[in-house]
């Protein structure tokens, strides 16, 4: 889709201040119901796409340049508003950006505004947004998945070209999947986290949704790379979007983890679509082979005891004095940090600050964090020990399809369960990818995962290329 709208846009078939003043106008008569967006940033959209204009002319265009896109409103974005979702920073406006978006803005991209979330990225649906939820574009009954569920919209509804995501446990995946676009995890590292409010810091990665795998790959390459004030950005070189191409198969091993099909509450839809799926790879050339990841079973208790703990010292810097809500009523620093952490916090933060907090006092800290980072070196070790074996991995990337609004959001153990075929990837630290495949029992979007080793993003990205190619030739036919 980029390379179209690039070539139109280089001819001079549409300008970059027309083009995006098409994706507002569908903000406008759209979001209304969705409310895939929090911040629409209407004049300053139009400025930079009239510099985008000026670099075309100049001949100096990147296939990102006069592209509209939007981010999840956990990325700070110099003089507008950033929330994460949350009370706590409703008013908070940052006085810089952050280096996913400013990499992207250097080329003439043009921000249409901040997308709603799940508070400080806490949840599987973008019902916790204390904005209101968003909805999902081909039921809007449902959720759209999350914590990037306004990004997912976003994108699905054709509002943005593309959206950033940010993702700890599957909030990129697990969203696009629901509302049937791409969504890719990049390993941990290749991505600057700096200027992106932290959940969980260990964990964390910024990744693109996009409509096909190609803006996908042209996304991650314009974002990745060192950054000096991230330390944990990788060194190792970024792919060129023009080697994400359609390929044969032959000789791509895929591996399909038996625990993920085996797994309690998988939908019928979900796996016999996925299923077929993976037997259209396997007519283009792959090889199919099982493989087993035996610690896939912890993965969630192990996640859910190191997410709330990174988690509890991230969030501690809100505490109602240096920035964001503060309490009016208190009478004294105790009581403004208390007040106003317990007023600024949604219920799933207050939840997971005080189980981290819990796991990390004296005590318990050896019997449950201690314990959890073990675990997290086997399921780590699954990886690299099937991926000795095999080039990819496969798997639904939920168990379900979208699900009704309020049908989860009172029950934290049944939403916790939606990050059970995502979370073991973030743990691990290797790249992943959801790509949408045709529900074979019914109208809702299934999403398929691909994982590789960790900085395997151009391999995954073309083998999830060449599906797309498989479903088009398939759907001609």
């Amino acid at each position: 889709m980029m390379r179209v709208l690039h070539e139109k846009l280089t001819k001079g078939e549409i300008s970059a201040r027309e083009l995006t003043q098409k994706y507002l106008d569908a903000i406008n008569m759209q979001d209304s119901d969705l409310h895939a967006f929090l911040y629409v940033n209407v004049e300053g959209a139009l400025e930079q796409a009239e510099k985008a204009d000026a670099i075309i002319k100049r001949g100096e265009a990147t296939l990102i340049t006069g592209i509209p896109f939007a981010v999840k409103d956990n990325f700070c974005v110099q003089g507008m508003p950033t929330t994460a979702g949350s009370q706590i920073l409703e008013n908070y406006i940052p006085p810089y950006t952050a280096t996913a978006v400013q990499r992207l803005l250097d080329q003439g991209a043009v921000l249409l505004g901040k997308t709603n979330m799940d508070e400080f990225a806490m949840g599987a649906s973008t019902e916790q947004s204390a904005f209101g939820p968003t909805k999902n574009v081909h039921d809007t009954t449902r959720v759209p998945g999350g914590s990037s569920g306004g990004s997912a919209t976003a994108v699905a509804a054709g509002e943005s070209v593309f959206a950033l995501g940010t993702d700890t446990g599957g909030s990129i995946r697990q969203p696009a999947g629901f509302s049937g676009v791409v969504g890719l995890k990049v390993s941990y590292g290749r991505v600057s986290r700096y200027g992106v409010i932290a959940l969980a810091s260990s964990v964390d990665v910024i990744g693109p949704i996009t409509n096909t795998v190609d803006d996908a790959a042209i996304v991650f390459e314009a974002m990745a790379g060192r950054d000096p004030y991230d330390s944990t950005t990788s060194p190792h070189p970024v792919p060129k979007a023009s080697s994400i191409q359609t390929m044969n198969l032959k000789g791509i091993t895929v591996g399909i983890p038996q625990e993920y099909f085996e797994t309690e509450g998988i939908e019928e839809a979900v796996k016999v679509s996925v299923e077929a799926a993976i037997e259209a790879l396997k007519n283009f050339g792959a090889r199919i082979q099982s493989v087993r990841l035996p610690h896939t079973a912890y993965a969630i208790p192990t996640y859910y005891i190191i997410i709330p703990s990174e988690a509890s010292s991230n969030l501690a810097r809100y505490d109602g004095i240096r920035f964001g809500y503060s309490a009016k009523a208190a009478r004294d620093i105790s009581e403004v940090y208390n007040m106003s952490r317990s007023q600024g916090f949604g219920v799933e933060p207050r939840r997971r600050v005080l189980l981290g907090t819990f796991v990390l006092s004296e005590g318990y800290h050896d019997a449950y964090y201690k314990q959890a980072q073990k675990v997290r070196t086997l399921i780590r070790m699954d990886f690299e020990k099937a991926f000795r074996k095999v080039d990819a991995l496969i798997t639904p990337t939920s168990p379900n399809v979208a699900f009704p609004l309020h049908t989860k959001d009172q029950d934290p153990l049944a939403m916790y369960l939606q990050d059970v075929f995502t979370a073991p990837a973030n743990l691990a630290g290797i790249c992943a990818l959801s790509i949408p495949v045709k529900n074979l029992k019914g109208t809702l979007p299934v999403g398929m995962q691909i994982m590789g080793p960790a900085y395997a993003e151009e391999k995954i990205l073309r083998i999830a290329s060449t599906y797309e190619c498989v479903r088009a030739k398939y759907r001609k036919g």
